[in-house]
């Protein structure tokens, strides 16, 4: 923590320092007179004055001549190659040797000259005439004096030869920096091209790449040229990947121990070529990464010789108890990055076996879920028929092993990160940022061996459901006793998820789904109060003075409203275990609406409290839709739906529900009426809606900023929709002439009075209105126009408004800023 100082100290630093700066200044200055007078005393010539620096790079030789040079040497080589090609055959034999090799003696031995006179560039566009010329050579012998011989036995002896003559003149005229790097490249070949000539095995050729491979990253590691540095590491990565790639392919298509072995040999030889390269670099990044591949080819030639021994699936576990074995490298003392790239290795391996495994958790959770529709069919046989679906593994008990042991060995990483393991803090640190995501990650693939071992095991039906259950209590119980936000979290979210597996695992029978639901409904209220309740030690999971903060309201949100949906899941059960009819069971859904609003109540200004009152909507709209096919219980239903969001209305922070009460009451009123089959609805409206005005009257005189929506709206409502509801299936003419002048008049009044809600109110009812009455003259309209006419209107009416959108876009706004400006 920084802290800054008051503004006056921060000012008498300040000054301070800069006077110690031009006191400084001053005596630098006074030195360099002295030493100025000094020099001018000793001679005349006093070296020119200039600030001090690293001395400029010579000059590069100009790019003109390079590319020139360049250029003469490509046309050289180029004149060689036509005259050994087309030329060859109008000189005798003694001809062509003179020739050639007089030349390439000339090509070899200027450069040694040129050198010696400075012409840098010009040696090394001859030297690469000569080391053309040379290839030229080995081809004129081999036309000449060697024409049976196979063409790829004497390219690798050829190459070979080549480069040797090649490195021993780069290393002859050291000067030059094209030799040395075309002799590296020119030994990459020698081995492979005798592997192909005597039709060497599969294996063979392998061991050849690697070889060269190991050749190479001697090179890339010892030698003193950069550009050899460069080439030899290319080649080493090309040839590794390639002789590596080809033991994974022969130890993949291996039938038995012998030649699994033999692949695996090959697999270890390109591992140990990359540990000695992990030993001697100098980069940390390029040791680890190489110390990581060495580890995985180790564990792929144990796996490869232990799948030809194993069983098939027994394969992936094998590879994973070796992939473990790599972290004994951590406590050796081997360099740093050797054992960072040891646990990597481990951590990929360990990860691909987790992979590997949890499509059988997966199947364990989702499987259920095809229950939803063969809800009480009866019983399976085993948890393992339960899932209706077949384990992706034919040895499913192999998935939560695998699991439990990559648990295991998180669990036992974080107890030592969290002992202060002197091994493993020089590879993390400190260890206290690993250790929470460690932690978390080994209850993870806990959670997931326990959901996939019960149908792993094959155990009975009831044995495996009081499994699954046992595990989603564990998990609640371990959110409500958790001491950090994450860790609660956490834990729920995956009770969460094995709850939902649970409760369809439950409709094969009517008992099970009654007492999961049950328990269920009891589990997560219980964790709910409890993780509500509970404190944590020290606040983050930190030592601290600061006062305790209770848990996230992640943790208590997911929980109270798994809550409140299994509490509605166990009452549709139950209603349709007792054979109630559907709207029946949805007016006893209602109560778990209520139930959530008092609990929002009493939770106050606690985040949880929005998520809770969020799904007690949610279980009112199905309760709403379970009733929807009976009138009088849909309007009951509504009725008790508008109670409920007065009560919680009544909260300050939860006025705006109010509005949501009075249209659910509207609502509940207007089906009421429709239920009894009135066709008169102003006789029961009508009395209701007189008082409400005057309500609001008395209201607005009290408060003027009262909105009218809150005063009128209510009132006006009440009456003037259920009348439009009827006025539309009305065939008579008084209905909608009375309700058209009282839309007129509150449209007028509304206007009159800058009032919002009987301008709004009216004018929507006068023009649904006015639309009904126009209706049947519209239609004989449309049927005696042109087929193209309405289309043709719908085009140029869609012309207008884009051509004049920006005005229509500023008599809207004018037009929203008016009602705005309105009560």
């Amino acid at each position: 923590m920084t802290n800054i100082p008051p503004p006056a100290e921060e000012l008498r630093l300040l000054d301070w320092e800069l006077r110690q700066l031009e006191a400084r200044r001053t005596q630098l200055l006074r030195r360099r007179a002295w030493l100025l007078g000094v020099l001018r005393a000793a001679g005349p010539a006093v070296p020119p004055s200039h600030p001090a620096g690293p001395a400029a790079p010579a000059p590069a030789p100009p790019s003109t001549q390079n590319v020139l040079l360049t250029l003469g040497g490509v046309l050289l080589t180029i004149a060689a190659i036509a005259f050994t090609v087309v030329s060859w055959g109008h000189l005798g034999i003694a001809g062509r040797s003179a020739a050639l090799g007089v030349v390439t003696l000339a090509a070899l031995a200027a450069p040694a000259l040129l050198l010696r006179r400075s012409l840098r560039s010009t040696a090394e566009a001859v030297a690469g005439l000569g080391l053309a010329l040379t290839v030229l050579d080995s081809y004129a012998l081999r036309y000449l004096a060697l024409p049976e011989t196979a063409t790829l036995g004497y390219a690798a002896g050829t190459s070979m030869v080549l480069a040797m003559l090649w490195a021993g003149y780069g290393l002859l005229l050291g000067e030059l920096r094209l030799p040395l790097p075309t002799a590296v490249a020119t030994a990459q070949l020698p081995l492979i091209l005798w592997a192909g000539a005597v039709d060497a095995g599969e294996h063979a050729m392998t061991a050849a790449l690697l070889v060269t491979a190991a050749f190479d990253a001697a090179l890339a590691l010892w030698a003193t040229v950069r550009s050899v540095r460069v080439v030899a590491a290319v080649g080493g990565g090309v040839f590794g990947l390639w002789g590596a790639a080809g033991a994974g392919l022969l130890s993949l298509r291996a039938t038995d121990p012998t030649e699994a072995a033999r692949a695996g040999v090959l697999l270890l030889f390109a591992a140990l070529i990359v540990l000695v390269v992990a030993w001697r670099a100098k980069e940390t990044r390029t040791a680890a990464g190489a110390a990581g591949a060495g580890g995985l080819l180790v564990v792929a030639a144990c796996g490869g010789v232990l799948r030809t021994v194993l069983p098939p699936e027994w394969t992936v576990p094998a590879c994973l108890v070796c992939g473990v074995a790599l972290l004994a490298a951590v406590r050796t003392a081997l360099p740093r990055p050797v054992r960072i790239g040891a646990a990597g290795a481990s951590a990929v391996v360990q990860g691909f076996a987790v992979l590997w495994a949890l499509p059988v958790t997966a199947v364990a959770l989702i499987g259920p879920l095809g229950w939803g529709t063969r809800i009480w069919t009866g019983a399976p046989r085993d948890a393992r028929a339960a899932l209706l679906v077949e384990p992706p593994l034919s040895d499913p008990l192999l998935a939560p092993l695998v699991l439990a042991t990559v648990a295991a060995v998180l669990l036992m990483v974080s107890g030592a990160l969290s002992r202060g393991s002197a091994s493993l803090g020089s590879l993390f640190g400190s260890g206290a940022a690993a250790c929470p995501v460690i932690h978390y990650g080994a209850a993870a693939l806990v959670w997931a061996a326990g959901v996939a071992l019960p149908s792993a095991l094959g155990l009975p039906y009831a044995a495996g459901l009081g499994a699954q259950m046992t595990v989603a209590a564990i998990l609640l119980i371990v959110a409500a006793r958790a001491t950090s936000t994450a860790s609660a979290l956490t834990a729920s979210a995956l009770a969460l998820v094995s709850s939902v597996s649970v409760a369809f695992l439950s409709l094969p029978t009517e008992a099970a789904t009654l007492g999961t639901l049950g328990a269920l409904t009891a589990l997560f209220p219980a964790a709910c109060a409890w993780t509500a309740r509970r404190l944590p030690s020290t606040p983050g999971g930190a030592a601290g003075g600061t006062a305790p903060a209770p848990h996230g309201p992640g943790a208590t949100a997911l929980t109270a409203c798994a809550a409140l949906a299994y509490a509605t899941a166990l009452i549709c059960a139950a209603g349709a275990a007792a054979g109630l009819r559907p709207e029946h069971i949805g007016a006893a859904v209602l109560a778990v609406p209520a139930l959530a609003a008092f609990a929002a109540a009493r939770l106050g200004p606690h985040p949880a409290a929005l998520p809770v009152e969020i799904m007690a909507a949610a279980a009112g709209g199905l309760a709403l839709t379970l009733t929807v096919a009976h009138a009088p219980t849909l309007a009951l239903a509504l009725a008790l739906c508008g109670l409920i969001a007065a009560g919680t209305a009544l909260r300050p922070d939860r006025r705006p529900v109010g509005y949501a009460a009075v249209a659910l009451l509207l609502l509940a009123s207007w089906v009421r009426l429709a239920s009894w089959e009135v066709v008169t609805p102003e006789a029961y409206t009508l009395p209701a809606t007189v008082p409400a005005l005057l309500i609001g009257l008395l209201r607005r005189r009290r408060d003027p900023e009262v909105s009218s929506w809150v005063a009128y709206g209510p009132g006006l409502a009440l009456t003037l929709l259920p009348s439009l509801a009827a006025t539309w299936g009305d065939p008579h003419w008084q209905r909608p002439l009375l309700l058209g002048v009282a839309a007129l008049t509150l449209t007028l009044t509304g206007a009159r009075h800058r009032l919002r809600a009987p301008l709004v109110l009216g004018g929507t009812v006068l023009a649904l209105d006015a639309l009904h009455e126009l209706a049947p003259y519209l239609v004989q309209v449309a049927g005696a126009l042109p087929r193209w006419l309405p289309p043709a209107l719908a085009g140029l009416l869609l012309l207008t408004v884009g051509a004049t959108y920006e005005q229509r876009l500023r008599d809207a706004r004018r037009l929203r800023n008016a009602l705005g400006r309105m009560h």
